[in-house]
C-alpha cells in the first residue's frame, strides 16, 4: 500500500475514524513482510494488506475494537494450525486508532460557557461554541482554537457531528432552547451530555420526555446537575467542575 499517507488524510479530513495496522516484526517465515500497512474501518473496509488469510480477518476484528475503544493495541500472532498457515513463524503489529480526538459543542456562549473554552485549551478536546443570538460573538472574547457557530437550532442536526466522540455541554440563555437540545442530543450518538441547571429543572425536563416526548429514559444518561462537585458558585469554578466531568469521562476515570 503505496499511497497510505494520503488515504490517512483523506479519512481525517472526513473525520472518519479508522485504524493503522503495522506489521513491525517477523520472526521465520510470514505471509507479509516488515512495515506491511492496512487501513481498516469501522465498518471492516480495508485498505492494504498484511498477508490475508484467517490472520488477516482476526487482525481486522482487533482493529475495528481498537477503534470502538479509542486505544493502541499490540499483538504477536504465531502462525500456525490456528490460523491455516503452516509457515510457523511469528508476526508482530501495532494497531493505532485515529481520528478519534475528542468533539466538545457547548450549546451557549455566557460567561460559564466562555470560561469552559478557556480552562480546556492545550486538552484533547475539540471546541466548537455556539449561540444562536444574533451578533453575540462580538460580546466575547475566546481563544482562535475555538470554533464558533451562530446557526440556528434547526440546523444542529445536520451540523453537529454526532458518535461516539461527540461531547455536548448545554448552558444557553433559555431554559426552552436547553430542552429542545437535550431531547435532540438524546436521540443522537453522543460520548456525553451534560446539562447546566438545578434538580428542578432536570425533574422539570425529564417529565417533559417521558410525557409530551413519549422518551421512557428521560434524562437519566444526562449529567444534571453537570460537572464534578468540587465547590464553589463563580464562572471559573464551575467551567473548572465541567472541565474536570469532562476529561474524566474522556480519559476512563
Amino acid at each position: 500500500m503505496n499511497n497510505w499517507i494520503e488515504l490517512l488524510h483523506d479519512f481525517k479530513s472526513k473525520k472518519k475514524p479508522i485504524a493503522l495496522v503495522t506489521v513491525t516484526k517477523i520472526l521465520g517465515s510470514a505471509p507479509c513482510r516488515v512495515a506491511s500497512k492496512m487501513i481498516v474501518t469501522l465498518q471492516k473496509e480495508i485498505y492494504g494488506t498484511i498477508g490475508g488469510g484467517k490472520l488477516e480477518f482476526q487482525v481486522i476484528d482487533e482493529a475495528v475494537r481498537a477503534i470502538k475503544e479509542n486505544k493502541i493495541i499490540e499483538s504477536t500472532y504465531t502462525l500456525g494450525p490456528e490460523f491455516e498457515q503452516c509457515c510457523g513463524g511469528k508476526v508482530e503489529l501495532i494497531i493505532e486508532p485515529m481520528n478519534q480526538s475528542p468533539e466538545l459543542y457547548l450549546f451557549g456562549a455566557g460567561h460559564i460557557g466562555v470560561a469552559i473554552c478557556n480552562v480546556l485549551k492545550d486538552t484533547p478536546f475539540s471546541i466548537t461554541l455556539l449561540d444562536t443570538r444574533e451578533n453575540w460573538k462580538d460580546t466575547i472574547e475566546i481563544d482562535q482554537t475555538v470554533s464558533y457557530s451562530s446557526v440556528p437550532f434547526d440546523f444542529y442536526k445536520q451540523t453537529i457531528n454526532w458518535g461516539s466522540n461527540c461531547y455536548v455541554v448545554i448552558l444557553t440563555h433559555d431554559h426552552k432552547l436547553d430542552f429542545e437540545i437535550t431531547a435532540l442530543a438524546l436521540h443522537q450518538p453522543t460520548k456525553y451530555i451534560g446539562l447546566i441547571g438545578s434538580k428542578t429543572k432536570k425533574n422539570k425536563f425529564n417529565n417533559l420526555l417521558i410525557n409530551e416526548l413519549n422518551y421512557k429514559a428521560g434524562i437519566s444518561s444526562v449529567h444534571c446537575p453537570i460537572g464534578l462537585d468540587l465547590g464553589g458558585n463563580s464562572p471559573k469554578e464551575i467551567a473548572i467542575s465541567v472541565a474536570s466531568e469532562l476529561l474524566k469521562v474522556y480519559y476512563g476515570k
